[in-house]
């Protein structure tokens, strides 16, 4: 971008200075299907739900939980992302040490040990695609990494492809890659959090991208197969004005980075209204002790139902008013769709008809 864009955006507040933000309409609009949703389960902040070895099971912490609370198992680290293979192969992503694949029989191997954080898996034939959310920041310091990104959504994500002993970066440079999927074409598809879009690589010729969809209303978590066709989205926070404001304003960031606790500062979260600390948005005020569902939040739940084509055609939501926020991780199984709230602390399953 020439210098001279560069400040007339500044000054008009238009193209990467924007703080616009896309409506909740149509396809997205909003409902209380999450918020509503059967609770499976409670546990501490779950995330990565899929289905092994017949049975739905997520992460927690170090841990692989089933609905009863028993335990499948157990990792060195704190669990950051899994995935299975159709021979029942486990991979989990580690926080600081790469991915952990654990075979039906039990035997672990490592790959990818130098990425710190592993954010999705993908098995793809004999290979395995790995997201790393960022070079720089631990999976907890995700807001660290958006805030260093700006509002131009810069990123040091990556991912990688390890196959047969040999480990191949196809693409890097992205601000931080959340989810992954196969397109019917046989091209990676990689939700982009910090550019709100879903973005096409082609693993064979990585230079070759295409962006599928943009400016999505909420930070894009992972992806999942829709049975009947399609894919399923999570989305872990809302977009909202201020955060956009807030990172475009490049000396206020700074200092809010530096001297405020990140539980505190202008940004998206898991949960929210947990302290009066929190920064207030002027419409998420109380009125007579309530809360409107319409009001602005630093938290939302949000599942998308998108086509073959990654257009969204429906969606679930938890308003600002609910509990059910931080969704992560989705899971459809049959008519049942399970639901990882990683701010309510809930596995949440939806019936979706069928």
């Amino acid at each position: 971008m020439s210098v001279f864009r560069r400040v007339f955006n500044e000054l008009t507040g238009r193209g990467d200075a924007s703080v616009r933000v896309p409506l909740l309409d149509g396809a997205l609009r909003p409902n209380q299907d999450i918020e509503e949703a059967d609770t499976v389960c409670e546990a501490e902040a779950p995330d990565n739900v899929v289905s092994y070895r017949g049975e739905v099971v997520f992460s927690s912490g170090s841990k692989i939980l089933k609905s009863d609370g028993q335990t499948v198992l157990e990792a060195p680290a704190a669990i950051t992302a899994l995935a299975v293979s159709p021979d029942d192969r486990l991979a989990v992503g580690l926080d600081g040490a790469g991915v952990m694949i654990v075979a039906p029989d039990g035997a672990e191997t490592r790959v990818c040990s130098h990425l710190e954080n592993p954010t999705a898996l993908l098995f793809l034939d004999d290979a395995l695609v790995v997201a790393n959310g960022s070079a720089n920041n631990r999976n907890a310091d995700w807001k660290r990494d958006l805030m260093e990104g700006g509002r131009a959504g810069l990123g040091t994500g990556s991912v990688w492809l390890s196959r047969e002993g040999q480990e191949t970066e196809i693409a890097n440079g992205l601000g931080y890659p959340y989810g992954l999927a196969l397109a019917q074409d046989g091209r990676l598809v990689v939700s982009e959090g910090w550019k709100h879009r879903l973005l096409a690589i082609d693993p064979n010729r990585p230079e070759r991208r295409e962006e599928l969809y943009s400016d999505l209303p909420a930070y894009p978590a992972r992806l999942a197969r829709a049975e009947g066709g399609g894919y399923w989205l999570a989305a872990f926070a809302p977009r909202s004005q201020m955060v956009e404001f807030v990172l475009r304003e490049a000396g206020y960031r700074n200092r809010m980075v530096a001297e405020i606790h990140p539980d505190h500062w202008v940004a998206p979260s898991m949960k929210s209204r947990q302290s009066f600390l929190e920064p207030l948005q002027g419409g998420g005020v109380k009125q007579l002790g309530i809360l409107k569902p319409w009001a602005p939040s630093w938290s939302y739940g949000l599942v998308i139902r998108l086509g073959e084509d990654f257009i969204p055609v429906s969606s679930h939501h938890s308003r600002a008013d609910g509990t059910h926020h931080g969704v992560t991780s989705v899971l459809q199984d049959g008519n049942r769709l399970y639901v990882a709230s990683r701010g309510g602390n809930k596995i949440l399953s939806l019936h979706i008809g069928g």
